[in-house]
């Protein structure tokens, strides 16, 4: 059967599928300025280390900065209540009802249920995935990838976009190097190949290794902030 060009109907799109949440992301850090409360969304793959990272980072800053965390999760509120239980921050589990990742309006959703008038930074833990979280603007004011070192050296290289996208780039349980084929040196230079920009910090969140590098890195990402 052979149709006529001239009865398909042809849609052009001009801007991104993703316009929508760009904007409302912006908004959203317009917004957060306003109120002085610095958003770090952070990312990794399920398995890096993410919530013992930020255990380990918050009892190094919490007598400095006021704290809140959001855990996102597809389902459960074990993040959540590990991290209250073992820092004593605010700490609430944003439920993403099968999405694998969180977008701005997510966020703000979020924002919205811990009541920020008394903290100055709050943690963004995004669902574990090196894909979907890079693809969506959250309106945080930084983002961070976690790498663990079992995870190989090579993933700069198949997942791009989580490195391009990422501030800070913490490659956690250098306590492992001796057991993994892992090259910290050539990690580094990939890393770098996605985004000279972004910061590395090797850590240990098992040993504590590295940790006060990291907290320093927010202590002063902060302070700039609102200054």
């Amino acid at each position: 059967m052979l149709i006529r060009m001239d009865t398909v109907r042809t849609i052009l799109l001009h801007r991104s599928a993703y316009a929508d949440n760009d904007l409302e992301a912006d908004a959203l850090r317009a917004y957060l300025k306003d109120k002085g409360v610095f958003v770090v969304n952070l990312m990794s793959s399920p398995g890096a280390g993410k919530t013992t990272t930020l255990i380990s980072l918050i009892n190094k800053i919490k007598d400095k900065l006021r704290i809140g965390v959001m855990e996102a999760d597809i389902d459960s509120d074990v993040d959540a209540i590990n991290v209250a239980k073992q820092t004593g921050v605010k700490s609430i589990q944003l439920h993403t009802g099968g999405m694998c990742h969180l977008d701005a309006g997510m966020t703000k959703a979020g924002l919205d249920g811990i009541d920020m008038s008394d903290l100055d930074l709050i943690f963004l833990e995004n669902v574990g995935n090196l894909v979907c979280p890079a693809e969506f603007d959250t309106g945080a004011s930084l983002d961070v990838m976690i790498l663990s070192v079992p995870e190989g050296d090579d993933k700069p290289l198949k997942y791009p976009l989580v490195f391009e996208k990422s501030d800070l780039v913490i490659i956690n349980k250098i306590d492992a190097l001796p057991y993994f084929n892992f090259d910290l040196d050539k990690v580094k230079e990939r890393i770098k190949m996605r985004n000279n920009n972004a910061t590395i910090i090797p850590i240990s969140a098992k040993t504590g290794e590295g940790v006060d590098l990291v907290a320093d890195y927010f202590i002063n990402k902060v302070k700039c902030f609102k200054e």
